[in-house]
């Protein structure tokens, strides 16, 4: 490891009531109506099942559907005549705890569970735009590590507790091969290019937008920055990549910052980009999932 120094078919807004947390509520999708890449497209294995989505879980068999809906092979209605979220709701309607347990963990669940799994393979060059305490990054780690080598991460962060955090929860949690592969970086998400090498093909770009959990809530992503990584972001990735953010609104500045991401969405041209979004509807503070995919 080194260290330097509404989903509707794309963009509805909403503006529902607020929260951080994630209590059972209404999901809104959002994604560009287009026709799919049969080229890229294909090279999804749509009916391959997630070992990371337990059996009971409202997300089994689920997430093949809401694949294919995401990267136009799949209709809105088998998206919805395929969820079991209702039901699993119902089932636990007493048990609080493991409801918003479930709520908790969905966006993660969907992200990096279900929806960088279909994107990332072993071997690829991957960015944690904004590392955090690391967890992004570990999973990225996991999901390339193999052993051609090939595989490498890039991590970066502007604050030194966030590369410090990152450093400890990658030193207890992977071997010293996997260590290799990561690169950490103080820097700004806006200035990536510098760090990763001209001419790498990046398969996914990630994104967590807001401020440091447990850190400094003074400290903030700001729409600014956020757009030149954007854009930066946008030159580097491969075809078939993605760039995956999650945004977090409930701060100042927040909503701000997720309304220049949603511009900068919406302005992608539709034969290039298809572009997705989940957010509730009713926890207007709630952070949104945000997905683009270059085709």
């Amino acid at each position: 490891m080194k260290l330097q120094g509404s989903f509707t078919r794309f963009f509805p807004t909403s503006s529902p009531s607020e929260t951080n947390n994630f209590p059972h509520g209404n999901l809104s999708f959002s994604a560009k109506s287009v026709e799919p890449n049969p080229v890229n497209a294909s090279k999804l294995e749509l009916n391959s099942p997630s070992t990371s989505v337990a059996k009971d879980s409202p997300l089994s068999g689920l997430e093949d559907v809401m694949m294919g809906y995401i990267f136009g092979k799949k209709k809105a209605t088998e998206v919805a005549h395929s969820c079991k979220l209702d039901r699993y709701i119902r089932e636990r309607a007493n048990s609080t705890f493991v409801i918003d347990a479930f709520m908790n963990n969905a966006l993660a669940n969907l992200e990096y569970g279900v929806v960088w799994r279909h994107i990332v393979q072993k071997g690829d060059t991957l960015v944690d735009a904004t590392c955090g305490n690391g967890h992004d990054t570990l999973a990225m780690v996991k999901m390339v590590a193999d052993k051609s080598c090939r595989g490498h991460v890039y991590a970066m962060d502007i604050q030194k507790v966030a590369l410090e955090s990152t450093s400890s929860l990658l030193d207890v949690s992977l071997n010293s091969y996997e260590k290799g592969l990561v690169e950490l970086s103080a820097i700004c998400h806006s200035k990536m290019e510098e760090v990763v090498p001209k001419g790498v093909p990046v398969r996914l770009v990630a994104f967590n937008l807001g401020y440091l959990p447990c850190g400094d809530k003074a400290t903030i992503t700001k729409s600014e920055t956020t757009l030149q990584a954007l854009e930066a972001a946008k030159r580097i990735l491969t075809p078939g990549g993605l760039i995956s953010l999650v945004v977090y609104v409930g701060h100042p500045g927040g909503r701000e910052e997720y309304e220049a991401v949603q511009a900068f969405a919406s302005g992608l041209p539709v034969e290039n980009w298809i572009c997705c979004k989940l957010q509730m509807l009713n926890r207007s503070s709630a952070p949104i999932l945000v997905l683009l995919l270059k085709r």
